[in-house]
């Protein structure tokens, strides 16, 4: 004991300095008085006192240790070092037994580790034990700690009738428990203050559990328990907090992973990141023959064969995520984190960690698991000069004892410097220096020296983040940086965008299960979040690409694809996070998105003979009427999804959409009618003499439809006046024969099948509205019309256009709208219907949203209302110019100087603006459009679809172009 002392003694001018005086004889009087054994040590050696005044002013942690039971400190105080860390370890390792009491083996590990810390805190602020000594104490009093707990779960297992041990003195051998140590616990290097990261497998092959016993929730439970042993505080303290978090998959997994399991994770989506956790992972309890079975069986992923430059870029990516609080990015003296900031501890691991990852399946002797041995190696190797090695290795124990420090003031596991110059001053002086600029010149010169050579070893990593900031998605934990970064960028929910990329990385969906795939979606990243970082909704259009690669089959290609196609990669985003509509059906069928990888595909638009022909080759393999309509919705959608593509490229022009959408609502009508024709038949034949057309009404039917628009449709039929049913072996009168066809053919349009559906589909508009026959008989059209209908009822008939139906009978039906429109009409008596119409729908939906482009005062229903006025006094004096489409219309009411060319010129612009906009609203947009919540994405994409610079230019043009719309339709339509 004298020795040991007089060792001690010769050290304590390396101990702390007194900072508050009076707190520090205060706490040394209270204990001496409490002691007399204390009080005859430090008696016989004053600069004993000096020393314990220094440790009990700088660390309250350790003063409340020693407080709690003077006689043991003296104890320890009084032994040799290494004998005592010998008793305690051996006294931990008896806490448990096949008849001891859980609870009191939990007190005795609470008592060795209390006993530990003051041991090794003393030793390590006297200078009695190198840093190197220190952690490997502390790692065994860890182990000890762990094995202890286990077997003590193991015997009460065993006395449950749960578990029959190999050996009942020794249950770990031979359970097929693994407890595997990562980081610092496995490289025998535990910081003082620290978690322990565990890793908790289990081999249900040879585990030896009685029958009945189910493996998983055995093992499961029993690691649950273990982790309350070694973690929950009681009033004896706790032995230590535990983190399962390293294990494979953490979000989707058990606490305890079969083997099986594992090895299957690691071999198929392991990480970089994750071999460079396991490069320090070491079996430290359970079945030790088992765990260093299963590491072996993992050498071929930890350590490839060819020189992994590619795992740079990841390790490279983890050491980014340090860059989370004051002082990460830059080296600093207050608020440094001396671990994760620049020239850290964490550098000198990466440092040696990286080139282990590089050259260690080649090289097995670089296959080492502690920091300075693996610097060693690399020497040994020729990968680093020996002045490198020793001035990181110098470094990373200097570091390592401030770090200590800073965890015994408190036990708190923190790495970061006082953020003030006072409490520096005050740390510095715990730390044995004589003031905060003498500590920091110290640090200093250590932070600098680390980072140089980590800087030389990554000066041509990738740069993983981007203006907005750190983008780093590596490793379990959420980095605060790239959670602000995320933020920044307007993502709502940044720990759910995270946990996305984190998936992705993790190998979740097969598309991403290929490491070459992982690899190029790292590098994306940057570029990938800023482009949905840019769009109405960022999350949406994140939760929507998420959706995109589950239903991939593969990825490589495609995310080749994006890198080396920047553009497409901004139009992608743009569709899925612009266009939540054109977003939601990507997300359904990736492969639509073949189309636009096509060089043609921006070439041209594909004609109406080319959408009917493919649709043909698709139906013809149909083997179901249910099969068709499946069929039909996959092109319909597919198609819809490319013209909104091509309207948000821009390759076409927004008014010309409205003829796209248009023209395969069409096409859709006339095949999937037909279809419901033949089924039809097939039941109740045919109506002798009959004939059907449908008519296309609003949008529609003016070749103005949007991607969200209805289908307004009328059916119309006729037949044989002596004809009294169908010729089928179920007969049906003609009216219940149409009325069945219009609703077989809706329900064809709208029903959802497993594909989803195609359109909504209005009939509204036929006759006596809701309450007249689903299909009207041509002659009773014409009566109605005639004789019953309102004026809104022939303004909405200017835009009916036959859509199907034979050419006689298509024919017949246009002759009768055009004799019905060509009617004389009282001019007055028009224009106060319709601005009656326009009042009544203005004060039941309001006309104050500016952005409301159809209801808006001067909206399209302005110009629109106007035209059928026009059209609907003039045409029986000029029946050309009846024409369904809005624009054409225009043209036509100018050219028969029943438009001036002023308002023709206003109406023309204001008309193609409205329009243009509203088919990019209707793309990206399910609701109302609030300009203050838009995204710059869409803001831009408005203004170019004007043609205009920015979105400032069009307010301002919208609300000129409103005002004299306004202006001109109260001028034209006046009774």
């Amino acid at each position: 004991m004298e020795e040991a002392l007089a060792v001690l003694a010769d050290l304590l001018k390396q101990g702390p300095r007194v900072v508050d005086a009076d707190q520090a004889e205060r706490r040394l009087g209270d204990m001496l008085a409490a002691s007399s054994r204390l009080s005859k040590l430090v008696n016989k050696r004053p600069p004993l006192a000096d020393f314990l005044k220094g440790v009990f002013d700088g660390s309250s942690y350790l003063w409340s240790l020693a407080e709690r039971d003077p006689d043991r400190f003296a104890t320890l105080l009084g032994a040799d070092a290494d004998e005592m860390a010998t008793s305690i370890l051996a006294s931990m390792a008896a806490a448990a037994g096949p008849d001891t009491d859980r609870n009191a083996a939990m007190a005795q590990l609470r008592q060795g580790k209390r006993d530990a810390a003051l041991l090794a805190g003393i030793c390590d602020l006297g200078g009695v034990w190198p840093g190197r000594r220190v952690t490997a104490f502390l790692t065994d009093m860890f182990d000890a700690a762990i094995s202890a707990a286990i077997r003590q779960l193991l015997w009460e297992a065993t006395a449950r009738g749960q578990f029959h041990p190999q050996d009942p003195a020794d249950p770990e051998r031979g359970s097929g428990l693994i407890i595997w140590g990562m980081g610092k616990l496995g490289a025998r290097e535990i910081n003082y203050s620290s978690d322990i990261d565990l890793i908790v497998f289990y081999d249900p092959a040879i585990a030896p559990l009685a029958d009945g016993v189910e493996p998983g929730p055995f093992f499961t439970r029993l690691t649950q328990h273990f982790v309350r042993m070694l973690q929950d505080r009681t009033a004896d303290g706790y032995v230590a907090r535990t983190d399962l978090r390293l294990r494979p998959d953490p979000g989707s997994t058990s606490v305890a992973i079969p083997v099986e399991q594992a090895l299957v994770y690691y071999e198929t989506v392991g990480q970089n990141w994750e071999r460079a956790a396991l490069i320090k992972a070491r079996c430290c309890a359970g079945d030790i023959a088992a765990g260093e079975a299963v590491y072996a069986e993992l050498a071929p992923f930890i350590w490839r064969k060819y020189l992994d430059y590619a795992a740079i870029s990841d390790i490279h990516a983890m050491k980014r995520q340090i860059h989370a609080h004051r002082g990460h990015g830059a080296i600093a003296i207050e608020g440094h984190n001396v671990k994760l900031g620049r020239g850290g501890i964490r550098e000198i691991e990466f440092f040696a960690q990286t080139q282990q990852l590089v050259a260690g399946g080649r090289n097995p002797e670089l296959r080492i698991k502690d920091t300075e041995s693996a610097l060693g190696a690399l020497v040994e190797a020729k990968w680093i000069s020996p002045e490198a090695r020793d001035e990181l290795v110098e470094a990373y124990w200097f570091l390592r004892g401030i770090e200590h420090r800073l965890q015994m003031i408190a036990d708190e596991q923190t790495h970061v410097l006082p953020d003030s110059r006072e409490g520096m001053e005050r740390f510095a002086r715990f730390c044995g220096y004589s003031s905060r600029d003498e500590l920091a010149a110290a640090l200093m010169q250590r932070f600098e020296r680390v980072e140089e050579h980590y800087a030389h070893l990554f000066e041509d990593a990738p740069t993983l983040s981007s203006t907005a900031g750190n983008l780093v998605f590596a490793g379990e934990d959420d980095d605060p940086e790239t959670l602000a970064t995320l933020s920044r960028m307007r993502f709502e929910d940044p720990v759910r965008v995270l946990q996305l990329v984190r998936g992705w990385h993790h190998g979740r969906y097969q598309s991403m299960k290929s490491a070459r795939a992982r690899e190029l979606l790292t590098e994306l990243m940057p570029a990938l979040l800023q482009a949905f970082a840019e769009t109405y909704r960022p999350d949406a259009a994140l939760i929507a690409f998420d959706h995109v690669l589950g239903r991939m089959p593969a990825g490589v290609q495609f995310m080749a694809l994006l890198r080396s196609n920047p553009s497409l990669l901004g139009l992608i985003a743009d569709v899925l996070g612009t266009a939540p509509r054109l977003g939601e059906a990507v997300a359904r069928r990736p492969h639509v998105l073949d189309a636009v990888i096509e060089p043609s595909f921006f070439a041209s638009v594909p004609t109406l003979e080319e959408q009917s022909s493919r649709l043909s080759v698709a139906l013809n393999e149909a083997e179901s009427y249910e099969d068709v309509l499946n069929r039909a919705r996959i092109f319909g959608q597919e198609q819809m999804v490319l013209i909104g593509v091509r309207v948000l490229s821009g390759t076409l022009p927004p008014e010309q959409a409205g003829a796209a959408f248009s023209r395969l609502a069409d096409l859709m009508i006339q095949t999937l009618t037909k279809a419901a024709e033949s089924e039809i038949v097939t039941v109740h034949g045919r109506v002798p003499g009959g004939e059907a057309a449908i008519l296309a009404m609003g949008r529609l039917g003016s070749c103005e439809m949007t991607a969200s628009s209805d289908l307004d449709l009328i059916l119309l039929y006729d037949h044989d006046n002596d004809v009294q049913g169908s010729d089928g072996r179920r007969e049906l009168s003609p009216t219940q024969y149409f009325s069945r066809l219009i609703q077989r053919s809706v329900s064809a349009l709208t029903a959802q099948t497993a594909e989803g559906a195609l359109y909504e589909v209005d009939m509204r508009l036929r006759p006596s509205g809701r309450a007249g026959p689903l299909a009207t008989r041509i002659t009773a059209f014409e009566r109605y019309q005639a004789e019953e209908a309102w004026t809104w009822e022939h303004m909405a008939l200017t835009r009916a256009r036959v859509v199907t139906g034979s050419e006689a009978f298509r024919a017949h039906v246009e002759t009768a709208i055009r004799e019905i429109l060509c009617r004389k009409r009282d001019p007055r008596k028009i224009a106060r219907d319709v601005t009656e119409m326009r009042t009544m729908i203005a004060q039941e939906k309001g006309d104050a949203d500016p952005w409301d482009l159809k209801l808006a005062k001067g909206g399209l229903l302005d110009i629109e209302f106007l035209i059928q006025y026009l059209q609907l006094v003039h045409a029986n004096a000029r029946p050309e110019i009846l024409t369904t489409s809005t624009g054409a219309a225009l043209d036509v009411l100018k050219s028969h100087d029943l438009l001036s060319v002023g308002d023709w010129e206003v109406l023309k612009s204001a008309h193609r603006r409205y329009h243009a906009l509203m088919q990019v609203l209707r793309l990206c947009l399910k609701g109302r459009f609030d300009p203050g919540t838009a995204g710059e994405g869409l803001l831009r994409l408005l203004a170019r679809s004007a043609g205009l610079p920015d979105f400032a230019a069009l307010q301002a043009e919208l609300r000129d172009d409103q005002v004299a719309v306004r202006k001109i339709f109260k001028r034209v339509v006046s009774a």
